[in-house]
């Protein structure tokens, strides 16, 4: 029987697609010694944290993805603070944990941390254009579309929660329905519902949950930036909420996402790999 294949490597493809079409023909302010080091700060991240946890094999997917998210957000004139935030985005899920979940989303935790920690970090929703927020629109709901397995519910949960409460804002206020428009026309908002919030490792194992959490990232984005009057409202949502995720799952328990792993040749592949990594591996897992 045929394996079920990766979703993650489609988001690669999808991610670096746009980052080299936002680089080469946008103009974003982000340079090649930036992206050079992110990502090869991401992938031997993955490798050292991954060997000291006992891993059988190195997967570089999911530093992939990670490192090529932050070259699309994190903006900084120091190399060295965007190899910091790699480093931070996958020692993160490595040391963060709770009942073997992360506890942050990894690019998420690695931005915000030096948000927070230094001023010489920032982040940047990148200037999209309609033409490249058109296309990854397009490359967003492909991947829905392609890999059903992915847990999209929480996605649809907080754009459709966000959009109503941007179209209720105008409403209330009076004014044009093309603000609202506008602002959703966001590749950051793009890459945030459809890479980041829907990372099954980091979202709740119930579909319930899933709903509800959505609808409060959508709440505490919209606060932070309608209220407090703060940018990246998304992001500061995402990283004062992911932590509410183990109690979600405590409260609704449901069965937990593995990421597909190859042909299961005698029993479970994924376990088995597990096994043979011995209890500190099996307590790490695999993403």
């Amino acid at each position: 029987m045929r394996p079920p294949a990766d979703p993650r490597a489609y988001q690669i493809a999808s991610l670096a697609t746009l980052l080299a079409y936002g680089w080469l023909a946008l103009g974003f302010d982000v340079g090649a010694v930036q992206i050079a080091v992110t990502l090869g700060a991401a992938l031997a991240a993955q490798h050292a944290f991954g060997s000291a946890a006992g891993l059988p094999r190195f997967d570089p997917k999911s530093a992939l993805i990670s490192g090529l998210s932050l070259c699309l957000l994190l903006r900084t004139d120091e190399p060295l603070l965007a190899a910091a935030a790699a480093v931070l985005a996958i020692g993160g899920k490595f040391v963060l944990r709770v009942r073997g979940k992360h506890v942050f989303n990894p690019t998420n935790f690695g931005l915000m941390v030096l948000v927070l920690g230094t001023d010489a970090v920032w982040a940047s929703s990148g200037q999209w254009g309609a033409t490249g927020f058109f296309a990854f629109l397009m490359a967003c709901l492909g991947g829905l579309v392609a890999h059903r397995a992915l847990r999209s519910d929480v996605s649809w949960a907080f754009l459709a929660s966000y959009a109503a409460l941007l179209f209720g804002r105008v409403y209330a206020l009076g004014d044009p329905f093309t603000i609202p428009l506008h602002q959703l026309e966001s590749g950051a908002l793009l890459l945030f519902t459809f890479f980041m919030i829907s990372d099954p490792k980091t979202t709740p194992d119930a579909r319930v949950a899933r709903l509800a959490f959505g609808v409060l990232l959508a709440a505490g984005a919209y606060y932070v930036q309608f209220r407090l009057f703060r940018p990246n409202g998304l992001l500061w949502a995402l990283f004062v909420l992911t932590p509410l995720v183990p109690l979600l799952d405590r409260l609704f328990p449901a069965n937990r996402y593995a990421w597909p792993t190859g042909p299961r040749l005698e029993g479970d592949a994924h376990a088995t790999t597990l096994a043979e990594a011995g209890p500190l591996a099996a307590h790490v897992g695999l993403r």
